[in-house]
């Protein structure tokens, strides 16, 4: 992988995390937990991958996104807002009235998503319907999922699972943040779904695990997902609920919590300084 390319994915992810403390630190709360365990992945889907135009972003030819655990909509917003979607300055505006910035995605209200999503497991469906109405349509683009790890526990996640391997949908990729924890707790002690990757095997998938929080692990992942002639590929992301904020990381329950302005200066500050760090690399 290119080292240019690299650190402009590590530094984007520590820039992505700033701008969604902020918008969440200025609301006083939201779902921090499952928004910044994700951050790595949206840099690298964002700066190389995607095929994207934020002054088109209802071009037909594009590369989709569903991110199905719409409670991450705030990590995203914050991407399509340093990417040029819309002004950074409406980022101050998550999850208030008359918002374009719902606490859970709208493709009706925000430039830039694909998907309507937030009832857990239903996202996973219309990313299959996408992959599936673009190959009809004769388009060489890809779809790409973004699926919780609580959120695998839904029936409709494996419905759809089968259904694409049917279809020999390999223009679908979709991937588990698997975070270990789930809005009431630890996943293994609720519903251990661990082996995710031998599951999604058994659908017919190719299946693969890898740190969700290096950029690089995931671009190989993606680069390698894109060779399969005849299956959809599912890259489970090893990572950690919270990653990135100081105060939320290591919280038992930082699925959804309040976050005082303390706590959102502690948060910045280490993350300055991470950014910092990566920038002088």
């Amino acid at each position: 992988m290119d080292l240019k390319l690299k650190q402009e994915m590590e530094v984007f992810a520590i820039q992505a995390r700033i701008e969604t403390l902020k918008a969440l630190g200025h609301l006083g709360f939201g779902h921090v937990g499952g928004a910044f365990s994700i951050a790595d992945l949206v840099a690298v889907l964002y700066n190389g991958v995607m095929k994207v135009d934020p002054k088109n972003p209802a071009w037909k030819d594009r590369d989709y996104l569903v991110c199905s655990k719409g409670h991450a909509g705030p990590i995203l917003y914050s991407t399509l807002a340093m990417k040029g979607y819309f002004p950074m300055e409406n980022l101050l505006t998550i999850n208030k009235p008359g918002t374009t910035l719902p606490s859970h995605c709208d493709r009706n209200l925000t430039p830039g998503i694909d998907m309507t999503t937030g009832s857990l497991g239903q996202g996973s469906s219309m990313a299959v319907g996408i992959a599936l109405g673009n190959r009809m349509d004769g388009r060489d683009n890809y779809t790409y999922l973004i699926l919780g790890d609580g959120e695998i526990q839904e029936g409709q996640v494996w419905e759809a699972a089968s259904f694409a391997a049917q279809k020999k949908l390999n223009h679908l990729i979709a991937f588990v943040d698997w975070n270990k924890k789930q809005l009431d707790g630890p996943i293994v002690e609720i519903n251990d779904f661990s082996n995710v990757a031998q599951r999604f095997e058994a659908f017919g998938w190719n299946a693969v695990t890898v740190n969700g929080h290096d950029v690089e692990a995931i671009y190989t992942a993606i680069e390698e997902a894109k060779k399969s002639a005849d299956k959809p590929t599912c890259i489970v992301l090893d990572t950690v609920k919270g990653k990135g904020c100081s105060f939320a990381e290591t919280a038992a329950s930082n699925h959804h919590i309040n976050i005082s302005q303390e706590q959102m200066a502690e948060g910045l500050a280490v993350l300055e300084e991470q950014l910092a760090k990566a920038v002088a690399k």
